[in-house]
């Protein structure tokens, strides 16, 4: 007869809670303060709209085909096209259904490209920092060289633009483990990268004063699905439809409980003309509720003011 093994012995550090980013507690949706956005809305949305310059013959970026050896010209003058056209179609489709955005700039923009961003400042839309160039990763930087990167967006686009960006969406959502405490050491009010949430959440930095992450969609966002799922442009726009509704009947039924949702563009895919053709469908499905004041549309600076101002959100 065979004598059962010993059963293995493991160290209990073994079953220890998980690493944690100690940034902001679990929090379930259905446990918070109830409050509204302006007139009563239940649902804010905002476009994030991003505007990205890429170097030549280097670095990283969204491809439309296997990647070449450099010069890599398919995907380079793919992705201009973005800037060069798909950005003014967007631009002047936003203009029409009036809606705002936030604009999410690369500041090496300011160099190619200038009167691009200055025909979105124009219009009165949000700048939110988003790195120098998406061709680099942020979260590889040690801490100077984050902190100088941080620095220099908000200056370049105060002297450039006139605006002193509140936000901040990180290029490729790379952050190091330090970038929460250098945005807010840095003046920055909110930031972009996490899409753990439909409400904004504080997050803890080590000088004790917190920094607003506001939520960022990863789902309805146009590279993931477009790029990464190969996602058809009317599938998209069905998507955008799906979630807006969606999202609208729980805000109305969640007992007074706000909820973001973002809508995450770039010109070189949605500007596309068969897919700004289905975009322009889900945008105008949205502004027919914002008309009859179901919702709220928005930048993320917004939501980030108001939020901070709720006496029903301060902190403790």
């Amino acid at each position: 007869m065979l004598t059962p093994a010993a059963p293995p012995v493991v160290a209990a550090a073994a079953f220890a809670p998980l690493r944690h980013h100690a940034r902001f507690p679990y929090s379930a949706i259905v446990d918070r303060p109830h409050y509204r956005w302006p007139k009563g809305a239940g649902l804010a949305v905002y476009l994030g709209f991003n505007l990205e310059h890429f170097a030549f013959g280097e670095g990283m970026g969204a491809r439309l085909g296997p990647m070449c050896p450099e010069p890599d010209v398919l995907n380079y003058a793919w992705r201009e096209y973005g800037n060069r056209v798909g950005a003014w179609r967007c631009l002047e489709l936003f203009e029409r259904l009036g809606l705002p955005a936030g604009v999410l700039a690369n500041t090496a923009l300011y160099d190619h490209c200038p009167e691009l961003i200055a025909a979105f400042v124009a219009r009165g839309d949000e700048l939110i920092g988003h790195g120098h160039t998406n061709s680099e990763q942020q979260g590889v930087l040690d801490a100077d060289a984050e902190l100088a990167l941080l620095q220099h967006c908000r200056d370049r686009m105060q002297s450039h633009s006139g605006q002193t960006p509140a936000g901040w969406l990180s290029p490729w959502i790379s952050e190091s483990p330090l970038t929460p405490d250098l945005l807010q050491e840095s003046g920055y009010r909110y930031n972009l990268n996490w899409s753990h949430d439909d409400q904004p959440v504080r997050m803890q930095t080590r000088s004790g004063a917190s920094l607003w992450s506001i939520p960022y969609p990863q789902e309805v966002n146009d590279i993931p699905m477009i790029v990464a799922r190969q996602m058809d442009g009317k599938d998209f726009a069905q998507l955008i439809i799906d979630h807006f509704d969606e999202m609208l009947e729980q805000s109305a039924q969640s007992s007074q409980q706000p909820l973001v949702m973002g809508i995450a563009l770039h010109p070189y895919l949605i500007g596309q003309p068969y897919r700004l053709r289905h975009l322009r469908r889900a945008l105008e499905h949205i502004a027919r509720a914002r008309d009859q004041g179901d919702v709220w549309f928005t930048t993320p600076g917004a939501i980030c003011e108001h939020v901070d101002g709720l006496e029903i959100l301060r902190e403790k």
